[in-house]
């Protein structure tokens, strides 16, 4: 079943054209990334199809049992609730239901009302109850907002009290559990650490609807898209299979139509040397011979495609400064904190000269104030920080706090240089996309994906050679992110970066480091090596050790086996939870059983059996999350 036909729609704004003759179809289990550059219309094509907005041209068709959940980039949500009870507004109908079962069982129990008309309208209600997922949705709820990052602590926390971001997680929860048949998600992964990206990734993975997101995550793509619409061109193209694929298919077709363009002008070429040959001869048969010769190149010029070009993207150089020692950067020991409540302790890591480290951790374990404490902003309270001989820091903020709001990018960047020449400013600006009058444009005017170009430009200028970049793909394209990962490739200093994006991770590191509230672990590679390393079984050897080396000994066995002992008891919790997940699917089928609905006291026992089933699972999941942490 098709959910959305879309036939040669455009879209303009004035003399500007987003998209024209866009037709496409989704399907009800379509899996689909939509990329293309900023400001190419994503966002409007989002709207065109929640019918936010009139497209210029062509038709849309939304087939009536098209049910849409939408997740805006930024969100408007506000609440007096708690994060738990918000995201259950998403069953209020399910909840009311309850409140109703519960009223007719108490009538029942003590003699009011006609007993069979009760006991008809308590049937039809328990059907109801059962097809919202009844039984499960209190515990649905709790472990989507789990899986989502949120903290057991964290759910009866205010919902005006969160973050833009924590905000924004729960919005994503809810619309997940809305029942929707098709999902709209505009960048849904912003904000989300990799714990919960992987956790998402894994939900859609099993979604039994369609969806359609704008990303440009290409690992997250490659793992949930089975369709790309890469709007390029002013148009929609349609690809099948992941981010990879479509990568691949792109440069193939484009490289088919740069030879069949080049064929085509050389055969036209080679015409025309006949038809001047034939002229020259001057007789009948040859100038028929040349007329048809001319039909042949009018046809193929009419058929003649040059390749077409995208926008000019990003493209830059970072040079370091020369010298510095082998050893970039030593922390020994290193802990921080804030009015007295601890982020983080006994951080120990060396950065040699050219490693290209990046740092990874769950959202607020303290990445960021690592960063400030290198860069010199934050004093650490124990341990010690120790950059190398010769040794210049260069530090790209993800919030853009050292841009001011109230220059021009101009400004900003002649203000940071001043040693710079108004041509060389205008050059370096230019290779981030900044020409003509816009370099006058105010940074407070600027998106976010603008600023982020800015910031990079500054970066690009400065005379550092050991960079610490927190968060530098934020806000970037696709094309603008291949930009940074070609520059930082071929970058001969040293790197120290935070980042969510796994692809660049994949195409940069050297190696993985992981944070910890005790604690930094460094693995040599990969995204995928520290992967497979973190979902190894921790393995203690047995080893001979000297007598004074027995305490440490006994330590590190006695940490294994409780190690041993919590994973044990997490996968106790999984089975108990897979346990109860299956009676309460089994307790569902026998309600609907005529025989059994229609017996008062079999349908109150199953229905009081659940109900204690749902009480375990979720304290089962709160067990779990607790052992999981």
């Amino acid at each position: 079943m098709n959910l959305f036909n879309l036939s040669d729609v455009s879209k303009e704004f004035g003399d500007r054209c987003l998209f024209k003759d866009v037709s496409f179809t989704i399907g009800d289990s379509d899996k689909i990334g939509l990329i293309g550059a900023n400001g190419t219309g994503k966002t409007t094509l989002f709207k065109i199809l929640l019918g936010q907005m009139d497209a210029t041209a062509g038709e849309v068709f939304q087939n009536k049992q098209t049910v849409i959940g939408y997740l805006e980039q930024h969100t408007n949500l506000t609440s007096d609730k708690t994060v738990l009870n918000e995201v259950l507004t998403v069953y209020d109908d399910v909840i009311a239901l309850e409140a109703e079962l519960q009223q007719i069982a108490a009538d029942i129990e003590e003699g009011k009302g006609d007993l069979k008309q009760l006991t008809e309208r308590q049937q039809r209600l328990m059907e109801r109850f059962r097809e919202r997922d009844g039984y499960t949705y209190k515990s649905r709820a709790r472990s989507s907002l789990l899986g989502l990052g949120f903290k057991e602590a964290e759910l009866d926390t205010p919902f005006a009290h969160l973050s833009g971001g924590q905000k924004t997680r729960v919005s994503l929860c809810k619309l997940l559990l809305s029942g929707a048949n098709l999902l709209l998600l505009d960048e849904p992964t912003n904000h989300l650490d990799l714990e919960a990206v992987e956790w998402l990734e894994n939900y859609l993975r099993d979604y039994k609807g369609a969806f359609c997101l704008i990303s440009h995550d290409r690992y997250f793509l490659d793992r949930v898209a089975n369709r790309i619409f890469a709007l390029e061109y002013e148009k929609v193209m349609v690809y099948e299979g992941n981010y990879s694929t479509y990568a691949k298919l792109k440069a193939e077709n484009e490289k088919a139509a740069t030879r069949r363009y080049e064929n085509t002008q050389k055969e036209i070429k080679r015409l025309e040397g006949i038809v001047r040959q034939q002229r020259q001869w001057n007789r009948e048969k040859n100038i028929k011979t040349a007329e048809s010769k001319m039909k042949v190149i009018e046809r193929l010029e009419k058929t003649l495609e040059a390749p077409q070009s995208e926008t000019p993207g990003m493209h830059f150089s970072l040079t370091a400064k020369a010298g510095g020692g082998q050893d970039v950067l030593i922390l020994k020991d290193v802990s921080m904190g804030f009015e007295q409540k601890e982020l983080f302790s006994k951080a120990n890591l060396t950065i040699r000269k050219g490693d290209r480290l990046f740092l990874l951790g769950p959202n607020g374990c303290g990445k960021t104030t690592l960063f400030k404490l290198i860069a010199g902003k934050l004093e650490p309270i124990g341990g010690n920080i120790r950059l190398g001989a010769g040794i210049f820091p260069g530090w790209y903020d993800q919030t853009q706090s050292d841009l001011h709001l109230n220059k021009t990018i101009f400004e900003e960047i002649a203000d940071s240089h001043p040693h710079l020449t108004q041509t060389e400013i205008r050059n370096a600006l230019a290779a981030f996309l900044f020409r003509g009058e816009e370099v006058f444009s105010l940074i407070s005017e600027l998106s976010g994906g603008e600023r982020a170009r800015v910031s990079l430009v500054k970066l690009m200028l400065s005379d550092v050679n050991f960079l610490l970049l927190d968060e530098p793909t934020n806000h970037l394209d696709i094309r603008s992110r291949e930009a940074l990962e070609e520059a930082l490739a071929d970058y001969d200093g040293t790197c120290l970066i935070v980042s969510h994006d796994r692809y660049f991770i994949n195409r940069l590191a050297n190696s993985v480091c992981y944070m910890e509230k005790n604690g930094l672990t460094v693995y040599p590679g990969d995204y995928d090596y520290f992967l497979s390393k973190r979902k190894e079984e921790p393995v203690v050897a047995e080893v001979q050790v000297s007598s004074e080396g027995k305490d440490a000994y006994r330590l590190q066995k006695q940490e294994a086996a409780e190690t041993r002992k919590r994973e044990n008891e997490r996968k106790k919790a999984e089975q108990g939870i897979e346990q109860c997940e299956k009676r309460l699917a089994e307790i569902d089928e026998e309600l609907l059983d005529e025989a059994i609905a229609a017996d008062y006291e079999k349908a109150q026992v199953l229905t009081e059996e659940a109900e204690k089933l749902n009480e375990e699972l979720m304290a089962l999941y709160e067990r779990w999350e607790a052992l999981s942490d």
